[in-house]
Parts: structure tokens; sequence; C-alpha cells
């Protein structure tokens, strides 16, 4: 991995260049594909701040760390982006495993489908005189055209034996 060291108000120095490439070599335990690093290294009033960013293909990954000398910066910086890292080889690896599973369990053809189709004259009625009907035809459901609305409804026998309408409504676009 190519890494860029740029610093501000400070000289770098070959040991603090070897420890950056230390750092951020590490990074390379997570994805073999970084394209490259670039480190920043400033010092404002009395704060020494280190911004590490790692380019991964598809992926940008940066971490600002600040304390109160350099080194430290640069290790709170470290592993703020080994923690980015690590959740996104995480992210993948589930993502992963569920496409796997999926393409595993479409390996099984699924037990079909069946339907059974009722075919049903529909009369204008009301809901009340759907119900009766319902309950004299000893059956679950029945279909119905309302005469107020001109509407197709189904009427239905709850578990408490209670009736239902179930009114269609188009969804309105947003």
């Amino acid at each position: 991995m190519e890494i860029q060291l740029t610093a501000k108000q400070l000289k770098v120095t070959p040991a603090l260049r070897e420890y950056v490439q230390q750092k951020m070599g590490k990074a390379q335990k997570y994805f073999d594909h970084i394209v490259w690093g670039q480190a920043f290294l400033f010092v404002e009033k009395r704060a020494h701040k280190a911004e590490m960013i790692v380019h991964a293909p598809g992926q940008t990954f940066r971490a600002l760390a600040t304390a109160a000398d350099l080194y430290s910066a640069i290790d709170l910086a470290s592993d703020k982006i080994d923690a980015q890292l690590k959740k996104h080889k995480e992210r993948v690896k589930v993502r992963h495993k569920a496409k796997t599973s999926e393409t595993m369990s479409g390996a099984v053809p699924p037990a079909s489908t069946t339907f059974s189709v009722v075919r049903q004259v529909v009369e204008p009625t009301t809901p009340e005189g759907a119900a009766e009907e319902l309950e004299s035809s000893g059956r679950e459901f029945m279909a119905y055209l309302d005469r107020d609305t001109d509407q197709i409804h189904v009427v239905f026998r709850r578990s408490d034996e209670t009736f239902g309408v179930v009114q269609p409504v188009r969804k309105t676009k947003r």
C-alpha cells in the first residue's frame, strides 16, 4: 500500500514516517485491495492532530484524532481506521453469507403453491345482506357488489364469529 504523509507546522522525521507507515500498514490485514493511504499530521495550539484516510475500491475510510502528543494522535486515528475497516469487513461477510444461503436455498426447488379458483356471480347488495347470505351458505367468505359504492367487496367470517368486510382501495402515488 502506498502511503502519502503530509505534515503542517512540523517536520517529518524518518522515525515519524516509519511509525505512520507501521500503523497504517495494519489496515492491510483487513483488506488486501487497499489502494493507498494518506496521513495528515498537524499541530494547532497545544493539540496534535492526525487524520488518516484509507482508499479501498468503492470505499473510503477517514479518521481524525486529537491528542496531547503526536504519537498518541497517530495511535488513536489508526485505531479508529481499524475499527471502521473491521466493521466494514463484518458487514461484507454477513452480506456474503446471506447471498450464499439464498443461492443454496434456491438450489432446492420450492414446493409449488396450488390455488383453488372459486367462480362466483356478484350481485348488488348491502354488507348486511351479504352477511346473511354468507351465514346461510356456510362458506368462509363471499364477494358481492356494494350498492352504495358500486365496487366489489368481500365479506368474511372472523374467528370470533363476527363478520368483516374487505374494501379494495387503490394505492395513492406519492
